[in-house]
Formats: structure tokens, C-alpha cells, sequence
């Protein structure tokens, strides 16, 4: 198992597995479903290096978003200094592996290289099971939030209530 930043090499692969996973949350009654994302946002991602995936026996595994800045949904705290998960994407040949904790831990030690103090995600609505997921990799499930600015962000965000999760990191002691 290798988690590596994805390249542009990946942007069909990355597309495709956003594709198996809105066919998933549209096969689960009151999930919300991901929208069409841009294909110039995820280029512009993979310029970034903002473009993750997990390779397991040569085949991407799982792929996710990330980004240091998330004002229009975390408001206030976006002050902190945090790294953001989004959009994370399994393939259905690797369900049930638990890529989330693999992430966590990617994700906890890439932030704090980087002098973060948390590891955040959010997703759309009160999904329950989602939720107890995200809570058994470790966050903290901070509630839900009403957005008001969505203005930016992808359809699926407009008008929407968000659950937000948070995972404090160790600091070093001086």
C-alpha cells in the first residue's frame, strides 16, 4: 500500500471513481449525491499537489482532495491552522478496507510536517453512518453548520447543512 500524490496521468481515474461514487450515494435513499465536478478544478488540484491516492497492488484504491484554506465552510476557525479532507472516493473493488483510517494516518502526520494543529472534513447533511465512520477513525463530530456563503463551492454545498468533524493534533513541546 502507497499513498502518493495523484498526477494528471490519474485525472480519468480520479473521474471515474467520483462517477461509482455518486452511483453509490444515489443507490442509498437520503444521501445527498455528489454533483459533476469540474474537470479544471481537479486539473487545477493536481497542479497543486492537492491530489492524493492510495495504490494497493498497482491499483488506485482510493483517491481524496486536500487543502489548508476552507473558509466558505468552516467560517471562523478556518484561522486555525488545519488540513482539509475532501472528496474522498473508494473503489468498489476496495470497500470495506478501511482507506479512511489509512488516510487519517497519512493525513495527521502530513499536517503536522506542516505546523497544523487539526485534520478537518465536513460532508453534506446528517449521515448517520457516515458519522459513526468518521468518528471511529478518530474525529470528533463538531455537529452541524448551516452554510451561508457557498458562493465557489460545488453545487452539492448550495443552500446545504454540513456535519463537520475535527482531529486535534499532538504539539510538540518546546
Amino acid at each position: 500500500m502507497h499513498l502518493l500524490p495523484s498526477t494528471p496521468a490519474d485525472i480519468d481515474e480520479i473521474f471515474r471513481l467520483y462517477t461509482l461514487a455518486s452511483a453509490y450515494q444515489a443507490s442509498v435513499q437520503s444521501l445527498v449525491v455528489w454533483p459533476a465536478f469540474e474537470r479544471a478544478m481537479v486539473a487545477q488540484e493536481l497542479a497543486e499537489q492537492r491530489q492524493w491516492k492510495l495504490v494497493i497492488d498497482n491499483q488506485i484504491a482510493c483517491v481524496w482532495a486536500i487543502t489548508f484554506d476552507d473558509p466558505l465552510i468552516w467560517e471562523a476557525r478556518n484561522a486555525d491552522p488545519a488540513l482539509y479532507l475532501h472528496r474522498i472516493a473508494t473503489n468498489p473493488q476496495f470497500r470495506g478496507r478501511n482507506m479512511v483510517k489509512e488516510i487519517v494516518q497519512w493525513a495527521k502526520h502530513y499536517a503536522q510536517q506542516r505546523g497544523k494543529r487539526f485534520v478537518r472534513l465536513d460532508t453534506i447533511g446528517e449521515n448517520k453512518g457516515l458519522i459513526a465512520h468518521y468518528t471511529a477513525c478518530g474525529f470528533t463530530y463538531l455537529g452541524l453548520a448551516q452554510l451561508t456563503n457557498t458562493q465557489g463551492l460545488p453545487p452539492h454545498y448550495h443552500h446545504a447543512t454540513v456535519s463537520l468533524f475535527e482531529l486535534p493534533l499532538p504539539q510538540e513541546q518546546p
